[in-house]
């Protein structure tokens, strides 16, 4: 067989994404990358704007003119905007909250777009780059009911969100091969908080003084993206929420399945809509 297969979105410079492709290149695997703006070197690469379900559309049409199968999808790309707590009413994307939009929607419009090719695939994984911070998400806010706007907790939610499709991708197709892993990547040291940043200069410009202290203290992307590696490469990391490269109890409401079951039918609705 050919050398496995693997889409790592959001490989920009400095991120997650961009270590955990170079960690599959170096072990032989065949890698694709995706970002919303300039080319990356050294990988096969095609822009994908997660906001945009055309752009998805387009990147999984040209995937699927490229290659028969999908062996990984590493769902990496996300934002988390406004670190400042600044925005005190929702800000929205294609007429969603923009974090739910991108992280949530996008990703599960992406999968299910590649899920196809996934399932060709002998032993296929799904890993959605979470993050512990799902604990702050709501299943009010998941399931779209009036909260008190917070960003911090909009962006968890929509790690929330994650959790639960990981385990639904389980459920739908565990008895076809596929694994869906759902993995807090650590504390790291990435580029991520830059477009949360933007409208803060003065903290923009006391992270950038702070940066050199960060990288000591926290992971760097290649350190996370060894576990993230790993638990995708290996067939007995069985599906599930996983934090510092073993399996763990997901916070309560990511538990909820009756909260998982109205998710996944307004998702088929808003999938279905498009």
């Amino acid at each position: 067989m050919s050398a496995p297969r693997a889409v790592v979105t959001g490989a920009g410079r400095g991120s997650i994404g961009s270590a955990v492709a170079d960690a599959l290149a170096a072990a032989g695997w065949d890698v694709v990358v995706t970002t919303r703006g300039a080319a990356v070197d050294g990988h096969a690469w095609h822009p994908l704007d997660l906001a945009d379900r055309t752009s998805v559309a387009a990147f999984a049409g040209w995937y699927a003119d490229r290659a028969d199968r999908l062996d990984l999808l590493v769902n990496s790309a996300g934002i988390h905007l406004d670190l400042g707590s600044r925005w005190t009413a929702p800000q929205l994307t294609d007429g969603h909250e923009t974090h739910w939009r991108v992280n949530y929607l996008g990703t599960v419009d992406l999968t299910t777009a590649l899920l196809p090719a996934l399932l060709t695939a002998p032993t296929p994984c799904v890993l959605h780059v979470v993050s512990q911070l799902h604990e702050r998400g709501s299943t009010d806010q998941l399931l779209g009911r009036p909260v008190p706007y917070d960003s911090w907790a909009s962006y968890g939610t929509s790690k929330l969100g994650l959790v639960h499709h990981a385990a639904l991708l389980a459920e739908q197709y565990g008895d076809r091969g596929l694994r869906a892993l759902a993995v807090h990547p650590g504390a790291v040291s990435t580029n991520i908080a830059d477009r949360g940043l933007e409208t803060r200069p003065l903290l923009r410009r006391l992270r950038n003084l702070a940066r050199p202290l960060e990288r000591r203290m926290l992971m760097s992307p290649a350190e996370s993206a060894a576990h993230l590696v790993r638990l995708a490469a290996d067939p007995a990391a069985a599906s599930g929420y996983y934090r510092k490269g073993r399996p763990a109890d997901p916070a309560p409401p990511a538990r909820d399945e009756a909260a998982r079951a109205l998710l996944d039918a307004r998702t088929r609705e808003w999938l279905s809509a498009g």
